[in-house]
């Protein structure tokens, strides 16, 4: 809840001064009228800083908080009442000190849009929507749509994740097994093979040298791949695998134009709407000046096809926005984007398991081969 300080005087006519907790000045008031003190002057005390800092909330919590708060605003509960139960009902503590950040900004008379924008746990483009919403009195349906977006997103995200996941696993145990055999198994055959005094293939000296430059510096190229690993993602840096490209160009093109769809359908005009959705791709530029040559009067077909979108991208759009329909222009960019990046990423994981069993054997054969041959060689000395 605000504080509010307040200057007074109390039952024995002495001019008294503090702060008092309350939803409101006149919350305020009737509790210090409680007290016995006649107020004088009542003003919002500066807001004090939180001992801890509310986190931004994950997609997984953005969905949640749409979807319940549209459904429970339906039925006809108040918002306040609706942010109260929603605070309630969940397990998550910073989801729970999100939603009771809202609930004392809300009921301390703040429009919703500046609750949300203050409490530094939501999207941006979720207090601009609600914004709007607010303003042509569509709440319920904007949430909605915010949720569909956020839905969507989260799934894109999902099919990422799942399609990457064998050929990590893959890489990991072939490192592993690999790094197993250099370290433990080789260094003890390399030994034997000094004992013979012969001059070994290359494949095994190639083998030895490996052996040897991990078992000496092996942990401190763990410990700099570890710290690599965490300063990238400390500053937010991601590995960019060539052969995926293509499939984060047509993911981003598809996230950024649903979500354009969903703020002009919101009422959001589109110079900034492609102002607020530009953080979501990487190249943030080429949207922001797309928007600076829409606001000096170019149609958006032509700032899209100045900043080098795909022709086809560009193709739908202009046929949208010279029907009047650009919001269901943009959404059916972001299914065709969706469905191509989807059907790559499958293609992609397709190939990558055959890549990833290949790569393993070659590796495992290699050392194989290497430990062999002059064990071949040594029996036919003997013989």
């Amino acid at each position: 809840m605000p504080h509010f300080t307040y200057s007074g005087y109390d039952a024995r006519g002495k001019q008294t001064r503090g702060t008092v907790e309350a939803s409101s000045s006149m919350q305020a008031v009737e509790r210090l009228t409680e007290r016995g003190i006649v107020v004088v002057d009542v003003a919002v005390a500066e807001e004090r800083k939180r001992a801890q800092a509310v986190r931004p909330l994950s997609l997984e919590a953005h969905i949640f908080f749409c979807r319940s708060l549209a459904s429970y605003l339906k039925s006809g509960l108040p918002l306040a009442d609706s942010l109260k139960i929603m605070a309630r009902q969940t397990r998550d503590k910073h989801m729970s000190a999100a939603f009771a950040s809202l609930l004392s900004a809300v009921e301390g008379g703040k429009k919703f849009h500046a609750a949300l924008s203050e409490s530094g746990a939501f999207r941006e483009s979720l207090w601009r929507v609600v914004e709007s919403g607010e303003q042509s009195g569509s709440l319920i349906s904007v949430l909605e749509q915010a949720a569909g977006q956020f839905k969507l997103e989260d799934g894109l995200r999902r099919k990422i994740r799942s399609a990457m996941t064998y050929p990590l696993v893959m890489a990991v145990v072939g490192v592993g097994v690999v790094g197993f055999m250099l370290t433990y198994v080789v260094p003890k055959i390399a030994a034997l093979f000094e004992d013979m005094h012969q001059t070994l293939p290359l494949p095994t000296r190639i083998l030895i040298a490996m052996s040897s430059f991990l078992t000496s510096y092996g942990l401190w190229l763990a410990l700099a791949l570890l710290l690599l690993w965490l300063w990238m993602k400390r500053s937010g840096k991601k590995i960019s695998l060539p052969f995926m490209r293509g499939v984060r160009e047509r993911l981003t093109l598809a996230l950024v134009t649903s979500h354009l769809s969903t703020l002009l359908r919101s009422g959001i005009p589109l110079v900034q709407a492609l102002r607020m959705t530009s953080s979501m791709d990487a190249h943030s530029q080429r949207w922001l000046d797309a928007a600076e040559l829409v606001k000096a009067g170019h149609r958006f077909d032509r700032a899209l096809e100045k900043q080098g979108f795909p022709e086809e991208v560009v193709v739908v759009i202009r046929v949208g926005e010279m029907g009047g329909e650009l919001a269901e222009a943009l959404s059916n960019v972001s299914e065709q984007c969706r469905e191509i990046a989807q059907a790559r990423m499958e293609r992609i994981s397709t190939l990558m398991e055959p890549a990833m069993v290949l790569i393993l054997g070659f590796s495992v054969g290699f050392i194989v081969l290497a430990i062999l041959t002059p064990v071949f060689d040594l029996a036919g000395i003997v013989k």
